[in-house]
């Protein structure tokens, strides 16, 4: 979705400063892999900086020059990472990559954003090419269980509150949804209110459709593209994934 992370990407940082419940679980499977990282959705680079920390070889690609711009600042500045990671400009659909990986990660809701069977389809296929014999595939989605059971009522929802890095301004993070249980699509217009330092209010309201996936059908599509399921989690911990549970995260080969 470029156009929503073109907008957003000045606060991405400041609003997931605190987001690091997934990279234990990511240096576990990279160590396991024991080859290069392939990150699909790299945004602006927390896990690539992390698991080239760690010791891995790692790439990262992402569709949104705004985001795309801030990792490569952030690699750039820590020049005894620097030649661990390689960050890659494009839409994982149609970028053309000259390597193959021993764990491919799609982290954090990014497969929310392909709506479409066939976009589905086709980055698993890619995916599948790109995977090393014996290789791992990683999928971060949130347990579709809790959208669908909640009540639409299009009522404005206060996700948090955060510090914007770069200027110290108070930020409310706001959020509009409605959910279509048909084609499983909701629709979402993300609100950021931003107070200034002379207290004035600046707005930024930003729309973003992100698609659902149920245990079994993603199952199915992996089937198709010629993985087999390994384990599904209910969260990072490495429990299982029942019902209440905050995540999918779904490991094949």
């Amino acid at each position: 979705m470029p156009g929503f992370y073109a907008t957003i990407a000045r606060y991405y940082d400041s609003e997931h400063a605190d987001k690091d419940e997934d990279l234990v679980m990511y240096s576990e499977l990279a160590d396991e892999a024991d080859g290069d990282v392939l990150v699909i959705g790299s945004g602006t680079g927390r896990l690539v900086m992390n698991l080239a920390a760690q010791g891995h070889d790692v790439h990262g690609i992402e569709i949104e020059p705004a985001m795309f711009d801030r990792a490569r600042a952030k690699r750039d500045a820590q020049v005894a990472l620097a030649r661990r990671i390689s960050f890659h400009l494009g839409d994982a659909l149609r970028l053309s990559l000259a390597h193959t990986f021993s764990l491919i990660i799609i982290p954090y809701n990014t497969l929310m954003h392909f709506l479409t069977l066939e976009d589905q389809i086709a980055l698993l296929k890619r995916c599948r090419e790109w995977l090393k014999p014996g290789g791992l595939l990683a999928i971060d989605l949130p347990n579709a269980g809790d959208a669908f059971g909640a009540q639409d009522n299009e009522a404005v929802t206060l996700e948090r509150t955060f510090i914007e890095q770069e200027t110290g301004h108070l930020v409310m993070q706001q959020s509009v949804s409605r959910l279509d249980r048909v084609t499983q699509v909701m629709e979402v217009t993300w609100i950021y209110d931003e107070i200034t330092g002379d207290g004035a209010l600046l707005r930024t309201v930003v729309p973003v459709s992100v698609r659902y996936f149920f245990q079994n059908e993603l199952i199915l599509l992996m089937r198709q593209t010629g993985f087999s399921l390994r384990e599904v989690f209910g969260d990072f911990d490495g429990s299982p994934f029942e019902d209440g549970a905050p995540r999918m995260i779904v490991v094949a080969n």
